[in-house]
């Protein structure tokens, strides 16, 4: 383990794009934050959503707010294992976010007023109220599983997520049934993108670095 991140962080142009992804990804965040925040502002009033007007809300607050917190965790423990998929990982979140706040700046539906309310500090500083389309939590899952296509566990796993997730969403009133479908579309355009766009630490992530001893 100790000398797979030496091979790696020793290599100048694996840092650079890891620093990159780190700075691209912070910037994302700050984008996000201030989107939701105008988006929150300027939202108009709710309308009615084919499922969300037929089911009751269920409180499955916790599995929201904890279940987000196990998918993060596991994203590290993923990247603790292999450093090779720091940079694409991290690049194509950063991108996911990005476009995602831009969809979010577009679209100011209320919430539905039967929204499961959520007392999480942890929610709070990512989700405001107003930013809805598309779901975050429905798609980061999904980006995840077509990031690790290859892997079929993974695969699956996170595909799963994904479903789970947007099911959660739903349940608990939390976002309109065009957020959870349009996210499976929408990431998967993005994902694409990513890949024209971050070849080499594609490259990277599926072989390793060129001549490295720990490529897969």
């Amino acid at each position: 383990m100790k000398k797979k991140y030496k091979d790696y962080f020793s290599n100048r142009e694996f840092i650079i794009s890891t620093a990159i992804a780190v700075f691209f990804l912070a910037i994302s965040l700050v984008i996000n934050f201030y989107a939701g925040i105008y988006a929150t502002i300027n939202q108009s009033n709710h309308v009615t959503d084919i499922i969300l007007s037929n089911i009751r809300v269920y409180d499955v607050g916790h599995v929201f707010t904890y279940g987000a917190v196990l998918f993060w965790l596991f994203i590290i423990f993923l990247f603790l294992k292999e450093p090779r998929r720091i940079p694409f990982i991290l690049k194509s979140i950063a991108l996911f976010v990005v476009i995602r706040a831009i969809f979010v700046s577009l679209t100011h539906l209320g919430p539905f007023p039967t929204q499961l309310p959520l007392e999480s500090d942890i929610i709070s500083k990512f989700s405001f109220g107003g930013d809805l389309f598309f779901s975050g939590h429905t798609g980061l899952p999904y980006l995840m599983s077509l990031i690790f296509w290859e892997n079929k566990p993974l695969r699956i796993l996170f595909f799963l997520s994904a479903v789970t997730f947007g099911a959660i969403v739903l349940m608990a009133h939390l976002h309109y049934s065009i957020d959870v479908l349009s996210a499976f579309f929408i990431t998967y355009s993005i994902f694409h993108i990513a890949k024209k766009m971050f070849g080499k630490d594609r490259e990277i992530f599926n072989a390793g670095l060129p001549n490295s001893e720990n490529g897969k």
